[in-house]
């Protein structure tokens, strides 16, 4: 799973953090880290934590699929040469 946070409108209410604390955590008083790719075990507390923010800063994906990011756009795929 990816998860993919749009911090330009996350406000750093932190209910990520009480949802998913082994995933996301505050840096400081107003910044958000997080571990991009979480194991799958944790989809349920990223689910809530996802559920949780109230202005849908947050999106999943599954490892396999592009993640949406920012604006909607898909993150670019880089093929071997």
């Amino acid at each position: 799973m990816k998860i993919g946070v749009d911090l330009n409108r996350c406000q750093s209410y932190g209910q990520c953090v009480f949802a998913a604390p082994t995933v996301f955590r505050m840096h400081g008083e107003e910044s958000l880290e997080y571990d991009y790719e979480p194991d799958e075990a944790l989809r349920t507390q990223v689910e809530r934590a996802a559920a949780a923010c109230p202005v849908q800063a947050i999106s999943i994906e599954r490892a396999d699929e592009p993640l949406v990011i920012l604006g909607g756009s898909q993150a670019s795929e880089e093929t071997p040469s």
